[in-house]
């Protein structure tokens, strides 16, 4: 069993999160829970080492994010970049969407989750983890120096 997914020393950071979903998050938490979008199961606030996604289906291996203000801070893009190629390393597929998107057009953002769902049903099974057992490498812009990481508590907004 890997050690890499929803760690228990992760789990107060999860179930904080769960407790307190930013309304962008609800809105598209109400349309994917008890598989609603193409009979897909999602879980929320999953765990991919150290990182936490919003909402994440085991199935098919696809994250989905919600990019609320904290996301669009100083220093914040760098982190979204290295946080996701670290999970991108796990082989699970991203799908982003700004808080925005989700007040403005959440029945286009819930089809495009449903076409991704599609789409990825027709791969053959996704690969392993590219390094099994253990976590990735996580990749670093910053060359030996590590960026200061913003809070995982987000406020609301995301």
């Amino acid at each position: 069993m890997t050690e890499l997914y929803n760690k228990t020393s992760e789990k107060d950071k999860r179930q904080y999160l769960r407790n307190n979903m930013p309304p962008a998050e609800q809105l598209v938490w109400a349309k994917l829970k008890g598989r609603q979008v193409e009979s897909c199961k999602f879980w929320r606030q999953y765990s991919v080492g150290a990182f936490v996604i919003d909402f994440y289906s085991v199935e098919i291996k696809l994250a989905i994010e919600i990019d609320g203000d904290s996301h669009f801070r100083d220093g914040a893009e760098v982190y979204d970049l290295e946080r996701q190629s670290f999970i991108e390393a796990a082989r699970i597929r991203f799908l982003r969407f700004t808080n925005t998107q989700v007040y403005a057009e959440l029945d286009a953002v819930i089809e495009s989750i449903s076409q991704m769902i599609c789409d990825l049903r027709e791969l053959p099974h996704p690969s392993p983890p590219l390094i099994k057992g253990r976590e990735p490498e996580k990749p670093s812009l910053y060359q030996g120096r590590e960026p200061e990481k913003p809070p995982f508590i987000r406020g609301v907004g995301g």
